[in-house]
């Protein structure tokens, strides 16, 4: 999920917004229902909530 930076999901990238992903990876694309573009977000403050169940989360990156 996506918030904004008092903790509010930002419209389109809450949670509910976010297919669940299974599976064992190193490159895995997170979209939203509507968009994978977060272009534009950029330059604005943001939080990220992730919501894991017997998972681990390596690393992640914001790329074009």
């Amino acid at each position: 999920e996506i918030q904004d930076a008092g903790g509010k999901a930002l419209p389109g990238f809450a949670l509910a917004d976010c297919p669940e992903h299974f599976g064992d990876t190193l490159d895995q694309v997170v979209a939203w229902k509507t968009t994978a573009d977060v272009s534009r977000l950029a330059g604005k403050p943001v939080r990220l909530r992730f919501v894991l169940k017997d998972a681990d989360l390596y690393s992640f990156r914001f790329r074009p």
